[in-house]
């Protein structure tokens, strides 16, 4: 089967585009790539956008970008989805230039989450990322943007649509208690990194619950996490190591209500020796939860 290759954007939909400019530039260390249009484009790597954010005011996931390598992979998994009963958009040259892509497929997971399948990345080698702040680089390359945690309708149905439609594999599963809540969470990688997406059946009040990005050092993780005090921005949780993908990593919340991970030092995966693993806890140590402000 075609399988997807990386998370390779994330597209937002805001309620306060000047907050996400001041936060993805000053907090996150993104660099905010010019545009005529609407969005902010956030770059983290060569890549030239990763994060982009529209104006529309719903303070949730708009949709999410896989990467395939050519226009024959991206038709051979336009072919599985329709084999799998998914309607599949074709989207316009337009809607593609607005992607900053090649070729561009629009379909919508089993929980109705929008999604996109693209090749043919425009990537800037001649204006290399340059961080606002003094950080260390973004950790993507073949590993992607990072990965994006969902709340879905059904998770046994998402698991067998990402697994057996996109060709995402399983890496862990986690279940823990959460106050009077039992949270279940699968996780899954399509490359080195540990996993591009982890999702849950879970009441919350959007359907995006965090979005990880990984820096290239510790110092990183750490000055950051002093930023967010200095720029008044409300911690999610205290630094903690992950016991399955070994992050030391905190979580701050967004302008938009949702969470941002901050990490470093994550395992990677190897196919070839990985086996799929259950925990019943989310971390080793830290990561304590912060009381909602």
């Amino acid at each position: 089967m075609e399988r997807v290759t990386q998370l390779g954007y994330i597209a937002l939909s805001v309620s306060d585009l000047d907050a996400w400019a001041k936060f993805g530039t000053e907090v996150l260390g993104l660099q905010l790539e010019k545009d005529d249009g609407p969005a902010l484009r956030f770059r983290m790597d060569e890549y030239s956008q990763r994060l982009l954010v529209y104006p529309e005011g719903n303070d949730d996931l708009q949709t999410i970008g896989w990467e395939v390598p050519d226009a024959r992979a991206m038709a051979a998994l336009h072919d599985q989805l329709a084999d799998a009963g998914v309607e599949v958009e074709q989207a316009s040259a337009a809607e593609a230039k607005d992607r900053r892509v090649a070729g561009l497929t629009r379909f919508s997971d089993p929980s109705g989450i929008a999604c996109e399948l693209y090749h043919g990345a425009q990537i800037a080698f001649e204006r290399p990322f340059h961080s606002p702040r003094a950080i260390s680089n973004f950790v993507t390359d073949d590993q992607g943007l990072g990965h994006v945690v969902i709340a879905v309708d059904d998770a046994e149905k998402s698991l067998v649509f990402y697994r057996d439609v996109l060709g995402l594999r399983e890496s862990d599963f986690i279940t823990f208690s959460r106050g009077k809540h039992e949270m279940a969470m699968t996780f899954m990688h399509c490359n080195p990194r540990h996993h591009s997406l982890a999702f849950m059946e879970a009441p919350l009040p959007r359907r995006l619950h965090h979005i990880m990005l990984q820096v290239d050092s510790l110092d990183d993780v750490g000055s950051t996490y002093s930023l967010c005090s200095q720029h008044g921005i409300e911690l999610a949780s205290t630094l903690g190591r992950h016991t399955n993908d070994h992050m030391v990593s905190f979580y701050m919340k967004s302008p938009s209500g949702f969470e941002i991970e901050y990490g470093w030092g994550a395992r990677t995966i190897d196919d070839a020796t990985w086996k799929v693993q259950t925990h019943r806890s989310p971390s080793i140590w830290g990561h304590e939860r912060q009381a909602r402000g």
